[in-house]
């Protein structure tokens, strides 16, 4: 009998992962599923070299033939080769220069060309008395022939990630048509990148309804960049409402360390951001304020008022909020027809790329979590629909990535790709240290310090391999056969730390480092300091009466060592009750231990 030929894990693996995509696929064409493959048609008619990678896979739950398809909305980018791959990796070995202030402004007209084909596809004309199968077709045809321009005028390597998904734009079409005022999120050390000014002007001067630009995380950059971006989003776009917001107010300790805090460069220094569990939104009464200017008192918003007039103060609500799943067959075959302020309900729709913290702000506006949050990109499936009073109605979209020229290492450092299926991440690491000193920021040591090589002397020079080679060395990033240093977790890392804030990095607009003075001085900035520290000085108060209470409770645990099991369930009891009368404001006078007499 002959020798079987040896058969490694890797091959095994492979073997399983396309046996499982086979049965997956057969699967759906038996039971009418819809098939990962379907875009072998928008891929075809884009052009013959487009190959689409499809990402945030799921697995089947259920053969149902009326089972919704899980992959639907997956993120779909248009997949590198492996020589693209390899020259990246290559180049991330070659020494690195650090870059000039002035190259961290960034111009909105450098990344969107206005009036080009890099334009968002529109939804064709339709009416209810076409069919849905009509309208999908035409839809379908539109979508393809809206690539094939970007692709006949543009490069590959030229263009940067965008959505290939229709799916995923039919659900911002759904949410324009259906919503009176439209929220775009961008996150503050990246907006000129998450505002696609295609989208401001469709909506503007074809749906002839007003925009609400937000500026997200202004907590992350210091407060003389985002009154610097206000005014030049106020410049470019004049009719464009500006809000800032933040559902983590920054921690201030005293006025002292304030005051500091308001003056450095928040690039320079590793942060350790927070995230405490009661909500305290900056921005929710500027919100509302602009929303009351634009309906003008068409809209009854007084239930809103006292949402935020509570939250201000420290109490907590949104137990009247309502959830709704936005996906389903009312909503996918019936859309709402144009009018505004239908039944008195002001709709918001909120659209922004992915991780600008869209389902956050909601949460922050709600005053609790509704609605579930994720870094990793697409985690938003479809629009969901949260009734934040009965007058006001919010809409959360998925994110959605429009065509651009701005390199790809940015948009995966911005969290647009899934820094977990990123092939080559070293790039992106590479762009980071050209902007930010991270060997200085992580006290890395070169790996070739021991030659007798001196880093001060510039004999050795730093590389984005060997940024990541020494911080799997000082994190312990081994792999497991070899106990080599894995630097690709260590990458991975080092773009997480970026993409939640531990590593800030943020650009600024156009013409900013020369007018720092002016900015940092404005009185705007020393407002908006201001305003953030308020915030999270009421919040210390709220839960320093938690606190109080936690340590009460841990006083009667204490107390209870030694205790006879009915004793101790007495005490359990008074702990409960102790708990529930604080909450209504004082401790009921009723004795507890009544509740454990007979009948």
């Amino acid at each position: 009998m002959p020798r079987g030929k040896p058969f490694s894990t890797k091959q095994k693996k492979k073997q399983l992962q396309e046996r499982r995509e086979r049965k997956r696929q057969e699967n759906g064409e038996h039971f009418g599923c819809q098939s990962s493959d379907d875009d072998a048609d928008v891929e075809s008619e884009a052009g013959p070299d487009i190959r689409v990678d499809k990402l945030n896979h799921q697995p089947e739950l259920s053969l149902d033939p009326a089972y919704l398809d899980l992959n639907r909305y997956r993120l779909h980018f248009y997949q590198e080769s492996n020589d693209e791959i390899h020259k990246r990796k290559e180049l991330s070995r070659q020494p690195y220069q650090m870059v000039e202030e002035t190259a961290l402004e960034m111009d909105i007209e450098c990344i969107y060309q206005t009036g080009s084909v890099l334009d968002m596809p529109k939804r064709p004309p339709w009416d209810y008395n076409q069919k849905k199968a009509q309208v999908e077709a035409r839809e379908e045809r539109f979508f393809k022939e809206y690539l094939k321009r970007i692709y006949d005028d543009y490069d590959l390597s030229d263009l940067s990630y965008f959505e290939l998904n229709l799916e995923t734009w039919r659900q911002l079409w759904r949410v324009l048509e259906m919503s009176d005022i439209l929220l775009i999120i961008t996150d503050i050390r990246y907006p000129a990148l998450h505002f696609p000014p295609a989208l401001y002007n469709y909506v503007t001067k074809e749906l002839k309804k007003k925009v609400i630009l937000t500026l997200n995380k202004i907590d992350l950059v210091p407060p003389a960049v985002v009154v610097a971006w206000k005014h030049y989003f106020h410049e470019h776009y004049p009719d464009l409402e500006i809000v800032c917001f933040t559902s983590f107010p920054r921690d201030f300790k005293d006025s002292h360390d304030a005051q500091s805090k308001r003056q450095e460069d928040p690039s320079r220094v590793v942060h350790k951001r927070r995230q405490l569990g009661r909500m305290a939104a900056v921005g929710q009464k500027e919100l509302l304020e602009t929303c009351e200017k634009i309906t003008q008192g068409r809209v009854d918003l007084s239930g809103w008022q006292d949402k935020v007039r509570l939250m201000l103060e420290g109490v907590e609500t949104g137990q009247d909020t309502v959830v709704m799943d936005g996906f389903t067959e009312e909503a996918r075959d019936n859309p709402v027809p144009p009018g505004l302020y239908k039944d008195g309900v002001l709709t918001i729709g909120c659209v922004g790329y992915p991780n600008v913290g869209k389902s956050s702000l909601l949460n922050g506006l709600v005053g609790k979590k509704v609605v579930s949050v994720s870094k990793t990109p697409g985690h938003t499936k479809h629009f969901q629909t949260i009734f934040l009073t009965p007058t006001v109605k919010l809409c959360d979209c998925p994110g959605l990535v429009f065509p651009s020229l701005v390199q790809k290492p940015l948009q995966i450092v911005a969290g647009i790709y899934p820094i977990a299926q990123v092939r080559e991440p070293y790039t992106a690491v590479g762009f980071i240290a050209e902007r930010l000193n991270l060997p200085s920021l992580l006290h890395l040591t070169h790996p070739e310090a021991n030659g007798g090589g001196s880093e001060e002397a510039g004999e050795l020079k730093w590389s984005a391999f060997l940024i990541c080679h020494a911080w799997a060395e000082k994190r312990g990033f081994m792999t497991a056969k070899a106990a080599r240093p894995d630097v690709y977790r260590a990458a991975n890392n080092i773009l997480r730390m970026t993409l939640e804030g531990v590593l800030c990095l943020y650009f600024r607009p156009p013409g900013y480092t020369a007018k720092k003075d002016y900015w940092q001085s404005s009185p705007e900035t020393d407002a908006l300091s201001k305003l953030q520290e308020h915030h999270y000085c009421q919040r210390k108060v709220v839960e320093t009466s938690d606190d109080q209470l936690a340590s009460s409770e841990d006083e009667v645990e204490d107390s209870m060592e030694g205790m006879s099991p009915c004793d101790k369930s007495k005490a359990f009891i008074f702990k409960a009750h102790k708990r529930e009368g604080h909450k209504s404001g004082g401790i009921a006078m009723r004795n507890v231990f009544e509740l454990l007499s007979d009948d």
